[in-house]
């Protein structure tokens, strides 16, 4: 079954129609409407079936002033691009939770201690790698219990170019004046680094990554926010942050210490055709060289250092394009409104805006963009029956820095999370056959109360056999590898449980692409502190 990039984003949007009213933008009772971003990652399983296993509204992040304040509650970056790859963390951590306490999934499954062991010491005897300690390297680990199943895909959706460099040739066919911009002295561009321990050996003042400004250079590292009038922050654009994602996988550091990100890239990015610069996406995500793709610096690393290492790679996406137009982006909001749609001259609750058709967009192809405002409140959900709103980073209706406001996609709760699935971890055998259906690939309910998933047959996995025959000689290696995780996962802080050895390949990788790719990436260092 062939699936098109249309397939993946009318998906994604349906999804986003089912949500309540509440978690959607609204015509405001002074007439505004707003307009948000919506992005979504999709899995394609092998008889072309789709499921939407998270999405994400929103577009603004948290100045770097306040980030110590945060203490792993507060989101940084909500843009829909970056909220989305949050939410599918915590799918994939509800996914292992539920997998420990004897349920099944059907994205993940179980890893043999035959292919643990294997993947294991094929790492370990590549070039170069030594124990911790000699010249300053660090042992391959590669020992996570799950992993994301071989024969599904994952896609991704934005309803909008990612900002950053991704999106610059939009920026210079919208300006009035596009004559290139001086670049400032480095001097005259600085912010205040926040006020934390765990920026210790940081500069007083950090140079400052232009957002829109200066949109004639091209291939650069930038920040948001994009307007110059808003407070600075160190968030790296949604383009800068996809482009690494190629690397690192879509895992975060709790989850990439209990999934292997070996399959977890994204296969497809797709974007709205009137979103879309071809230069811009190839400079930005490719390895292109003859287009001057900004990462084939890291594909000439790996060509010399080898590939794979503890299950990281570069992964490039193709980046595809949709006519289906999301119902609240900012050129469906900017088409003229119904007059029943419009809210009383008297104070009254907002209404929800209307849907558009990408019909409708093309019969406006310059709709006016009056009495429009970008919406202040970001949406999650996932296919696990997460589902909330939050302002600021925070859960709507709990103050900012409130520690009951934190988002079930915040720092503190995926760690909270990945460290509660550690502790349940199988001592006997982390490949799972002490689960009730033998290989932890059986069909059970769901727990999550989301509805029927029907789940196909599959075929046992190659490895199960040879992994039955090593099941004594490993059967030490796995509990090891359980104590390993959880020491790391119950390190006392936060920044301390991201420097374990075990996340030590994730850490080179992400040193590579920034050295040989994204030259000028700048830490967004301040809420490292915090503890469990």
């Amino acid at each position: 079954m062939t699936v098109t990039a249309d397939d993946i984003a009318e998906l994604v949007q349906k999804q986003f129609d089912a949500l309540p009213a509440k978690r959607k933008p609204v015509v405001r009772a002074n007439g505004l409407r707003e307009w948000v971003p919506l992005a979504g990652i999709v899995a394609q399983g092998r008889d072309g079936k789709l499921q939407c296993l998270a999405l994400a509204t929103g577009m603004k992040c948290l100045p770097a002033s306040k980030l110590p304040k945060a203490q792993g509650n507060v989101l940084h970056d909500w843009h829909a691009e970056v909220l989305a790859i949050r939410a599918f963390n915590r799918f994939v951590l509800d996914e292992c939770d539920a997998m420990v306490k004897r349920r099944s999934s059907e994205f993940l499954r179980w890893r043999t201690p035959g292919e643990i062991a294997a993947h294991t010491s094929s790492s370990a005897q590549r070039k170069g790698e030594k124990e911790k300690g000699e010249e300053g390297e660090e042992k391959t680990w590669h020992g996570q219990p799950f992993t994301w199943r071989e024969d599904i895909l994952l896609h991704m959706y934005c309803s909008e170019a990612p900002c950053g460099d991704a999106s610059m040739e939009l920026i210079m066919a919208a300006q009035e004046d596009a004559t290139p911009w001086d670049m400032p002295p480095i001097s005259a561009s600085v912010i205040p680094a926040p006020s934390s321990s765990s920026n210790t050996g940081i500069a007083d003042s950090l140079p400052t990554l232009p957002g829109r400004a200066y949109f004639s250079h091209l291939g650069l590292i930038r920040r948001k926010p994009s307007r110059p009038d808003a407070p600075p922050t160190l968030s790296k654009s949604c383009s800068d942050k996809l482009a690494l994602r190629q690397c690192v996988s879509l895992l975060n550091s709790p989850a990439a210490m209990l999934i292997d990100p070996s399959h977890v890239y994204l296969r497809t990015l797709v974007l709205p055709a009137s979103r879309y610069s071809e230069v811009a996406c190839r400079r930005a995500f490719s390895a292109d060289r003859d287009g001057e793709g900004r990462m084939a610096g890291v594909t000439a690393l790996m060509d010399r250092e080898g590939k794979g290492k503890g299950g990281y790679a570069f992964h490039p996406f193709t980046v595809q394009t949709t006519t289906s137009e999301f119902a609240f982006s900012q050129r469906s909001v900017s088409l003229p409104l119904p007059p029943s749609s419009y809210p009383d001259s008297s104070p009254s609750t907002p209404t929800a805006c209307p849907s558009y058709s990408h019909a409708t967009y093309q019969q406006h192809p310059n709709p006016p963009s009056k009495s429009l405002a970008p919406s202040n409140v970001t949406t999650l959900w996932t296919l696990t029956g997460r589902q909330e709103t939050t302002l600021g980073g925070t859960l709507q209706g709990r103050k900012q820095f409130d520690v009951r406001g934190g988002s079930c996609a915040s720092r503190r709760e995926l760690w909270r999370l990945a460290a509660r699935v550690a502790d349940l971890l199988p001592v006997e055998d982390t490949a799972g056959r002490n689960v009730e259906d033998g290989d932890g690939d059986g069909v059970e309910g769901r727990a999550s109360g989301v509805g029927d998933v029907r789940v196909g047959a599959r075929e046992e996995h190659q490895g199960e056999s040879e992994a039955g025959r090593q099941e004594e000689e490993q059967g030490e290696g796995d509990t090891a590898s359980k104590e390993q995780i959880q020491t790391a996962l119950h390190a006392p802080t936060y920044g301390m449980m991201k420097d374990s050895v075990l996340l030590g390949p994730r850490r080179r990788i992400k040193e590579q692409a920034r050295a040989e790719a994204l030259r000028g990436w700048v830490r967004n260092l301040g809420d490292e502190d915090f503890g469990l």
